[in-house]
């Protein structure tokens, strides 16, 4: 198995009154990574900040694990524009706890 896991995450951004149909329209993502071998968290959330944004978090076992979910992930059953993304893979090595 490989040591690497990897997070994807960062925010979106939608127009404000686009931003809770856009999320309700990627929970058929989420459900199907939940369900998804080497889905270790997946969580598409509204900013309780800014009404415009959106927090993306993802968690995953491996690359392997995401590129396979990649390859079957449902597609949104809504179409929003994303005005700006700053979204980013983290290929990550150590894990350990928060505050060591």
């Amino acid at each position: 198995m490989n040591s690497v896991t990897v997070i994807v995450a960062g925010k979106l951004y939608v127009d404000p009154k686009d931003r809770d149909r856009f999320i309700d329209g990627l929970r058929p993502i989420v459900e199907a990574a939940h369900s998804h071998p080497g889905c270790l968290d997946l969580s598409i959330s509204p900013d309780p900040i800014e009404p415009g944004r959106v927090n993306n978090f993802e968690y995953w076992e491996s690359q392997e694990a995401l590129d396979s979910f990649r390859a079957v992930v449902p597609r949104p059953s809504v179409s929003v524009e994303v005005k700006d993304d700053q979204v980013l893979k983290h290929d990550i090595a150590h894990t350990g706890p928060p505050f060591d």
